[in-house]
């Protein structure tokens, strides 16, 4: 075109925008409108605007679908890896007791039994062998941890204590008789115990001691209802209760300086005694 005596073209810039097959091309676009049939112009612009937009989508729509297609090939070499197998149901549990299915207890045969079962069930798949494999080795480490350094487990002494024969054949001659009769009993042998702390004699807690064992005698008759067992049940309670008070008054419980006076001896012994004999004649069946 010519201005001002000059003739000189018109100038031209370039859009880079994305293509579907040869990525990102450069468009020449004039940058100064041609005077001569702009509605033609307008239209072609328009055109080649529209041609552009669904050249970005195409191209957009080809890089999705090769992500997706590389994550479906990234999850079919995992399940190719595990061959199909079936896997552990509790492979993501932390406890590797409950892993693999056995109490805190078990011995080292049950340990391996549990970990060979479950290898042999879940073997072919490799992510569920490696978590029963670390489940079973930190098992395996613990236990020899605890045998090099020992410790006593009071809960299981006690448990093994109650388990014991003689424990069970002990507590197996008790019961637990109802609430009312707990009370009388008690407060039969405490204002007994009273007695005998507030009105020492010298010739010491005799009277305290016959009535005692004359409750004894009544309480169990009042529950067994049976003359010879109350006789034998009551006897031997008596002469245990009074030789265990005078071993423990001797060797084990030292004076205690609240009591003092010649007596103090027999009615320490006697306190002990009432309360065996209130053992006896509440529990005892």
């Amino acid at each position: 075109m010519s201005v001002s005596g000059l003739i000189a073209s018109p100038s031209r810039c370039c859009l880079r925008l994305p293509d579907c097959n040869q990525g990102l091309v450069c468009r020449q676009v004039p940058s100064t409108p041609i005077a001569s049939k702009p509605k033609a112009k307008f239209g072609k612009l328009h055109l080649e605007r529209s041609r552009l937009t669904v050249s970005f989508r195409r191209w957009k729509m080809q890089k999705t679908h090769l992500i997706k297609c590389a994550m479906d090939a990234s999850y079919g070499d995992m399940a190719s890896e595990s061959g199909g197998a079936a896997m552990f149901p509790r492979i993501n549990v932390r406890d590797p007791y409950k892993r693999l299915g056995i109490s805190r207890e078990a011995s080292e045969d049950e340990i391996q039994a549990a970990r060979n079962f479950l290898i042999s069930k879940y073997g072919g798949h490799k992510p569920s062998v490696d978590a029963i494999e670390a489940a079973h080795d930190k098992i395996i480490m613990q236990k020899f941890y605890e045998r090099k350094n020992p410790k006593i487990d009071i809960k299981k002494k006690v448990r093994e204590v109650k388990q014991s024969r003689v424990v069970q054949a002990v507590t197996s001659r008790f019961q637990t008789p109802a609430t009312k009769f707990i009370v009388k009993t008690s407060i039969a042998f405490i204002v007994l115990g009273v007695l005998t702390v507030l009105f020492p004699t010298e010739e010491g807690p005799t009277l305290q001691v016959a009535i005692s064992l004359i409750a004894t005698f009544y309480f169990i008759h009042d529950r067994l209802k049976s003359k010879i067992r109350t006789l034998l049940y009551g006897a031997g309670a008596f002469i245990f209760s009074w030789l265990l008070g005078t071993f423990l008054m001797v060797s084990v419980i030292p004076p205690i300086p609240i009591l003092k006076g010649p007596r103090s001896f027999e009615v320490l012994t006697s306190l002990i005694t009432y309360v065996l004999l209130w053992v006896s004649s509440t529990y005892l069946k």
